[in-house]
């Protein structure tokens, strides 16, 4: 069986990567702002006519938190990641301090 070459996953970028990317094989991850825009993203749908449709799907919320899950995230990067970028991120929390901005 041939593995595949090209996957979709659906969820928590952080989430994906931790459990179904292997360490040291991703070059590059594209995110696409804006981001804490404290709004709802909604997958709406049209009729073949071209009226919107009764049907949609909520995407994600797009509010950020500082929660235990952010401070986890935060001293993992900060204690295991790239020297430089744990640097980058103590600077960041030192100068924006521990708010949502900072989630």
């Amino acid at each position: 069986m041939t593995p595949w070459t090209s996957q979709l996953y659906f969820g928590d970028n952080l989430s994906v990567l931790r459990e179904h990317i292997p360490n040291e094989s991703v070059d590059l991850i594209y995110l696409d702002p804006p981001f804490n825009s404290n709004a709802t993203y909604n997958v709406l749908f049209k009729e073949r006519s071209g009226e919107d449709s009764a049907a949609q799907i909520t995407a994600f919320d797009d509010s950020w938190h500082w929660t235990m899950d952010s401070e986890r995230a935060y001293q993992e990067v900060v204690t295991d990641g790239p020297d430089k970028l744990g640097k980058l991120l103590q600077a960041m929390r030192e100068f924006l301090g521990q708010n949502d901005m900072m989630a």
